[in-house]
């Protein structure tokens, strides 16, 4: 799976990133640089992210599909 950001975000975090490599390393990192890091890590780490984000969501609607007989259970006993 290939994880895409739009062009704004990429942008974002690869300024966020290059926020934390200059306060914390004491090192500038360029735009191209910091733009490498950041599709390394979607590559790495964004289909691990990605596939959590699916159980979660799956696991939420699991609890909700259990109790949809409780919600909308219609005695048919008049």
């Amino acid at each position: 799976m290939d994880i895409k950001l739009d062009p704004a975000r990429k942008l974002r975090v690869a300024a966020q990133l290059q926020l934390l490599f200059s306060k914390e390393f004491d090192e500038k990192l360029s735009d191209f640089r910091a733009a490498e890091v950041v599709d390394l890590m979607l590559k790495t780490l964004g289909p691990a992210i990605y596939n959590q984000g699916v159980q979660d969501a799956r696991a939420h609607m699991q609890v909700k599909l259990d109790d949809l007989e409780g919600e909308v259970y219609a005695d048919g006993d008049v």
